[in-house]
């Protein structure tokens, strides 16, 4: 971002100076590696394990902002009950059609209040402890993204993700917020 951006850059800095961390997730050490709080080189073409594996440590933590989370997300909606994960099914999702090599996403799709298929109001489990609401897949979907997966597949050490993962967590809240870029 300094290199590319550094108009916008000024205020990554500024906020620095304000006492918000900096995390540089990136292969190359750059001006932005120099000027982070940490720097994260991962292997490149690894980025997805390791948002995989941040997102696993939200969830596993508990650091979601669960208010935000239950009313503003899809995580309390309920998926049809033949529903089923990449876990359950060798590396695919239900709906697979080995023949047509297509999906279909029928299975997908949202469990109607109702019991109507065609009804557009999903039926919702606002505890989010329903094993078929949107927030317990992602959970179970995410589970396999731990640090020592991150540490082979990324090359960031087991003790530098997790160092990373509590400093983005900690500026998450009703009052703050963290981004990525």
């Amino acid at each position: 971002m300094a290199e590319n951006h550094p108009v916008g850059f000024q205020w990554v800095m500024e906020a620095r100076e304000r006492g918000a961390k900096v995390i540089h997730v990136d292969p190359r050490f750059t001006r932005t590696s120099a000027m982070a709080d940490i720097w994260v080189p991962l292997r490149a073409g690894s980025d997805v394990v390791f948002l995989g594996g941040l997102i696993r440590y939200v969830l596993e933590q508990g650091k979601e902002f669960r208010e935000y989370v239950v009313h503003y997300t899809n995580a309390a909606t309920l998926l049809r009950d033949d529903f089923r994960d990449t876990e359950d099914l060798d590396g695919l999702f239900s709906g697979w059609d080995a023949e047509k090599k297509k999906y279909d996403p029928a299975t997908w799709e949202y469990r109607s209040a109702s019991g109507d298929a065609r009804a557009h109001i999903a039926d919702c489990d606002p505890t989010l402890q329903d094993p078929n609401c949107v927030f317990q897949v992602l959970k179970r979907h995410f589970a396999r993204y731990t640090p020592e997966m991150v540490e082979q597949a990324c090359g960031v050490p087991k003790e530098v993700f997790l160092k990373t993962a509590e400093a983005f967590v900690s500026a998450s809240g009703p009052e703050k917020t963290g981004a990525i870029c």
